[in-house]
């Protein structure tokens, strides 16, 4: 399986709370919802679209998994809501128990044993996993060099801190451009896999 990472994400680097307010407002980040008056559905809408369509499951952080298990279980009849909520979804959480997971089909992956958990799924057959914010695991994965692809909706917007997706760990990581695409709203939708040189 590949390990897909789709964020949107602004100019200075910030990938949380783009939804909306109260959506994660640790460290007093007041900017929750800054993503929808860049959202178009045909380029950034598109591109969830067809990370979708080559999606065999979905993996998460513990709070963006309880985000959309609010979220989308309401939202049935609309075919990429539908899809959301019946295509097999894993949850890093070391908190989080059994009866905890009430959005259908979720698995628990432990958060002690995450990694060694993940570096087997990656090495199994299938399609992609694709991961959508949970800025603590991404930053997990990309430390660990479990990223295949970087899918980034890169928005017009400086939020001035908050989280990112970035280890800050010092190391080198060299990416390759695969893909780009702009919106009418300026939003480049850029397409990122690990440089075959490292």
């Amino acid at each position: 399986m590949r390990i897909v990472i789709t964020e949107f994400i602004s100019l200075d680097g910030v990938v949380q709370a783009p939804g909306g307010q109260g959506e994660d407002d640790d460290g007093g980040f007041a900017h929750g919802g800054w993503s929808h008056p860049f959202f178009d559905p045909e380029i950034v809408g598109g591109s969830f679209t067809e990370a979708m369509e080559n999606a065999q499951a979905l993996l998460f952080g513990r709070r963006t998994w309880q985000t959309m298990a609010e979220a989308w279980p309401g939202r049935a009849g609309d075919p990429f809501a539908d899809r959301m909520n019946s295509i097999p979804k894993y949850v890093v959480s070391r908190s989080l128990g059994e009866s905890d997971l009430t959005w259908n089909n979720t698995t628990r992956i432990a958060g002690d044993r995450a990694v060694a958990h993940l570096r087997e799924l990656r090495g199994a057959e299938g399609g992609d996993l694709v991961v959508m914010g949970s800025p603590t695991l991404v930053r997990t994965l990309l430390a660990e060099g479990l990223v295949d692809e970087l899918r980034l909706m890169v928005m017009p917007v400086l939020l001035g801190g908050g989280k990112s997706i970035f280890p800050a760990d010092g190391a080198l990581r060299t990416l390759e451009l695969v893909s780009t695409k702009i919106s009418p709203a300026g939003v480049h939708v850029c397409t990122y896999r690990p440089s075959a040189k490292d």
